[in-house]
């Protein structure tokens, strides 16, 4: 029995470690399969969609709007009958009789009608087209942001997975560190130079180690699943990234105005489609002018023309008073107008705020990529000096400790710092392009 779950544990296994295959990948690969893959693109291209066949509805200000319908009926209403013998051309004289009229036999009446209505004058039409033209344009804008910021994403998922691997890296060195160290303790234990109290200690070390490079680990398995996720892949690929986490040099020529960005247009085009509808609005208390024409066939026999007629001609309507609903709707369309307006200056001031903050914290995390760099030198000319006093019997267990996590810690730091230096560069380059 117990054979038998070794060989199911070990088939588990197995099967698990063939699933997390790795996978180099290079960031333009990922960028590439984002801008296809990607579903928040895709929902936004959507948006785009729908806003521009809102547009394409808006073509029947200009269009005519044409039906064709064929109507059977049975009747012995009497204006009906004698309306419906009217049409199709064979009213008698004996039709004219008093009670024929008033108690008519049953009458058929098949008719087939062609309707045309052309709208001529239409203000409040013309301003909901332009409304809806701002707004198909503000959506487009709004796919093309989307796109930018999946860049962003990119930039940044793929440093987080570079961060987990440099942290791998780190702690993998780190733990053969300690265990030579512990395997030097041993030694010095065995000759009666150690207490067992500080072969412990370097256990303990060693043990931590060990968890901290389970840890990263994980973490380069949650990378991998959130470039997965980005790309709309499997997430049972683990990602290797193609080149190592270094220094970004920021090109300015990269940074450019507020004025630019896609979103901010957007806010003002979707602004302009407000100001349309409250102009369309206004535009209710005038008349329209619509022109409308028929052509119709009539028989007693289904699909039958023996006989026909047309008409032609204009309306002229002015709905003079609605209650106050038109009223009331003008009004909320004028505050909404102000409020998108408010809205804009708002979020352009919001974002300027912005961009000036993440300058300052560019500056500050530049500054202090020298001082991480200068920490990890020190503190590896420590370790090195140390480990030395140590093999010659000349340390402490628990200076040697110190020593060691300082130097993987200054390390994780440092790589901390050009993650952060890198990932507010392409922050501010978001924000200002």
């Amino acid at each position: 029995m117990k054979q038998k779950v070794n060989i199911i544990l070990m088939i588990l296994i197995f099967g698990i470690g063939q699933a997390q295959e790795v996978t180099s990948i290079s960031k333009s690969e990922v960028l590439s399969k984002v801008q296809e893959h990607n579903t928040s693109i895709k929902i936004s291209e959507e948006s785009f969609n729908e806003a521009k066949g809102d547009f394409r509805q808006t073509n029947a200000i200009f269009l005519p709007n044409i039906s064709v319908s064929h109507t059977g009926i049975s009747t012995t209403n009497p204006l009906m009958a004698f309306g419906s013998k009217l049409n199709q051309e064979i009213l008698t004289q004996n039709d004219f009789s008093p009670a024929l009229l008033n108690d008519p036999d049953q009458t058929q009446n098949f008719a087939t009608r062609i309707a045309v209505q052309q709208p001529l004058i239409n203000l409040d039409g013309f301003y909901q087209r332009k409304a809806a033209n701002s707004k198909m344009k503000a959506m487009e804008l709004q796919s093309e942001r989307t796109k930018d910021y999946m860049n962003f994403e990119v930039e940044n998922a793929y440093m987080q997975l570079q961060l987990a691997y440099k942290a791998v890296d780190v702690l993998e060195k780190a733990l053969s560190a300690a265990q030579a160290n512990l395997e030097l303790a041993n030694n010095s234990f065995k000759q009666g130079y150690l207490h067992r109290s500080d072969v412990l200690s370097v256990e303990v070390r060693v043990g931590e180690v060990k968890n901290q490079l389970q840890v990263a680990k994980s973490n380069v398995k949650n990378a991998s699943n959130y470039l997965s996720f980005l790309m709309n892949e499997s997430s049972e690929t683990i990602y290797r990234p193609s080149d190592s986490l270094t220094v970004s040099v920021m090109n300015s020529e990269l940074v450019s105005g507020i004025e630019n960005r896609a979103d901010v247009k957007a806010m003002e085009l979707a602004s302009d489609a407000r100001a349309s509808m409250y102009k369309a609005d206004k535009m209710t208390f005038l008349p329209t002018l619509n022109a409308f024409a028929s052509y119709e066939l009539y028989d007693d026999q289904i699909f039958q023309a023996d006989a026909n007629g047309y008409l032609f001609g204009a309306e002229l309507k002015w709905n003079i008073l609605e209650g106050t609903k038109r009223f009331g709707k003008a009004q909320k369309a004028k505050a909404t107008y102000e409020k998108s307006k408010l809205e804009y200056n708002q979020y352009v001031s919001k974002s300027q705020l912005e961009i000036s903050k993440t300058k300052r914290a560019l500056e500050d995390a530049y500054n202090k990529l020298a001082l991480a760099q200068l920490a990890v030198e020190q503190s590896k000319e420590a370790l090195r000096i140390r480990t030395n006093r140590f093999g010659e019997g000349l340390e402490k267990t628990t200076d040697l400790l110190m020593a060691e996590t300082m130097y993987a810690q200054k390390q994780l730091e440092y790589y901390q710092t050009i993650f952060q230096y890198n990932s507010t560069k392409a922050y501010l380059q978001f924000l200002t392009k």
